[in-house]
């Protein structure tokens, strides 16, 4: 309050943003399943998808054929989208990212609408994730794989015991 505002010249001067700002959705096509999560729970309903089965053949000779499914089609509308995040959210296999990508301005509207090529591109402008809090306490999944694999360790580090006396096959012989 007590400088004097100064107004930055938008286009010459990029402002500064924080790291990890909203500004665009990323689509990191190979984690995709099309389980169809992000397009369900979208609340605008601005994401499309299309899709279609593939049969995969056996891993295995005697195994036997699997579908999966195929990504046609993802697009974003974003001048329906809010951008709530609830897509980002909801994904179970970290397809959706957001990137800080603010510059998409069309001058249709009907060009706001980004397709899977687009939504690739913007992937590669999302920052890494925040390093993990040093102080923080170990999560109980890593402490419980760290703790068996420790007892495994142990276990192949201890030298085989000696073997005693041979234990007679039939109990009447050491009797005599």
């Amino acid at each position: 309050m007590t400088r004097k505002s100064v107004t930055e010249q938008y286009p010459e001067v990029r402002p500064a943003l924080p790291p990890r700002s909203r500004g665009v959705i990323g689509l990191f096509e190979e984690n995709c399943t099309v389980c169809m999560l992000c397009a369900r729970e979208c609340p605008d309903w601005c994401i499309y998808i299309d899709s279609h089965k593939e049969t995969v053949p056996p891993a295995a000779p005697g195994g036997r054929e699997r579908s999966r499914n195929v990504l046609d089609r993802f697009a974003i509308d974003f001048s329906l989208c809010m951008y709530c995040g609830i897509c980002i959210e909801v994904c179970p296999f970290d397809a959706l990212f957001w990137s800080p990508e603010f510059e998409y301005a069309e001058t249709d509207i009907r060009d706001l609408t980004h397709e899977r090529d687009k939504l690739r591109e913007w992937m590669w402008t999302v920052p890494a994730p925040p390093a993990l809090d040093p102080a923080a306490e170990e999560p109980k999944e890593i402490a419980a794989a760290r703790k068996t694999a420790e007892k495994l360790a142990a276990a192949q580090a201890e030298p085989a015991e000696p073997a005693g006396p041979a234990e007679p096959a039939d109990p009447q012989e050491g009797a005599s």
